[in-house]
């Protein structure tokens, strides 16, 4: 068997990559939209406890599919360095950092939902448990929300890297760095002007639609000939 040459070992890469992504933006969406999110309502501190309580093991599936989501980033960013580094090495290796530490502050913010399991769960022995609980999911909303901060500016390096590869159209490059833009806005409003953060959640329906179309992209990388 002849051995690789680059431009195959680059479209391994690129299908890898895409493999992982697509896995990223189910278990994302999935944790944050499908399971997580029909139980908490952050001004309804009973509500939101009894929600947990009684799905139970849906709230422990989101924290889940949130940790198999981190793996995967931190795998994909790796990868993505990889196919990048040979066309631009700083840039790639910045947007590799920028990635990871947004992956690391994510599986961080784990944590306060733990917490908040833990809490509720020992609601016996804790005054106001429903309360305390509603602090950490908050707290884990914001953590997330600073990880994409980073994340944000990830992605317009990563936009920029694709737009000047070559081997990507730049309307990809284009979208990616657009996604990066609304991260950066509507984490910038959770933390600065709150009350706007709602009204600015449509926006990253634009982030969707980039990422998963650059997703696709990486799948169907093929080599020449």
């Amino acid at each position: 068997m002849a051995p690789l040459t680059l431009t195959q070992k680059l479209a391994r890469k690129a299908r890898l990559a895409g493999l992982l992504y697509l896995v990223i933006i189910v278990t994302g969406l999935g944790a944050e939209l499908g399971l997580r999110g029909p139980l908490i309502d952050l001004g309804d501190a009973d509500a939101t406890a009894a929600a947990i309580l009684a799905a139970p093991g849906q709230f422990r599936l989101a924290i889940a599919a949130d940790l198999v989501m981190a793996l995967c980033d931190a795998g994909l960013a790796i990868l993505l360095y990889l196919i990048f580094r040979a066309m631009a090495p700083g840039l790639a290796l910045s947007a590799m950092v920028f990635r990871l530490i947004q992956t690391v502050l994510i599986a961080a913010s784990l944590m306060a939902l733990l917490t908040a399991w833990l809490v509720l769960t020992r609601a016996g022995s804790i005054a106001d448990a429903a309360a305390l609980a509603l602090v950490f999911l908050d707290l884990h909303a914001h953590g997330y929300d600073l990880g994409l901060v980073f994340f944000g500016v990830n992605s317009l390096i990563m936009g920029l890297l694709v737009w000047n590869s070559g081997v990507f159209a730049r309307v990809f490059g284009a979208g990616i760095a657009v996604a990066g833009l609304v991260y950066l806005i509507g984490s910038g409003l959770r933390f600065l002007a709150p009350d706007l953060s709602s009204s600015f959640t449509p926006a990253y329906g634009l982030t969707i639609l980039a990422e998963t179309a650059f997703c696709l992209r990486l799948l169907v990388q093929r080599s020449p000939g």
